[in-house]
């Protein structure tokens, strides 16, 4: 029964992956205009961001937005099939749900937000008055 739901899901997201990554595409919002300077130190603060992703996850596709809307230039990890990023999401978390965010901090310790709604509140708080 359970390859049987497994089969279920793998075909539903191969048939429609397509159009929900059409649709993202299509309903890009406009991104935050901020100056050169103030674009420039964004840019570098979320070089310690990364956002462990299936491409055709829901939930993932609302942070993606979200993260457009705000002009945020962060690493995109694609951590649905096994592999290292799948390995490093597992190992930051205990789980392969996604979205997730990953946070290095100075020191170079890892806080992982494992949440869309958390994601983008942390984003917004973060990013939003920049």
């Amino acid at each position: 029964m359970k390859i049987l739901i497994r089969t279920f899901f793998r075909t539903l997201r191969i048939l429609l992956g397509p159009f929900m990554l059409l649709k993202e595409a299509l309903t890009k919002p406009k991104g935050l205009q901020r100056g050169a300077a103030a674009q420039g130190a964004v840019d570098a603060q979320c070089q310690t961001l990364a956002l462990y992703q299936f491409k055709t996850c829901p939930f993932c596709i609302k942070t993606r937005k979200e993260m457009d809307r705000l002009s945020l230039n962060i690493q995109r990890v694609d951590a649905q099939h096994e592999g290292a990023d799948r390995q490093a999401l597992l190992a930051g978390t205990g789980l392969t749900k996604v979205p997730c965010l990953r946070i290095v901090d100075a020191a170079g310790q890892s806080q992982w937000i494992g949440d869309s709604d958390k994601i983008i509140a942390y984003l917004r708080g973060r990013f939003a008055a920049v």
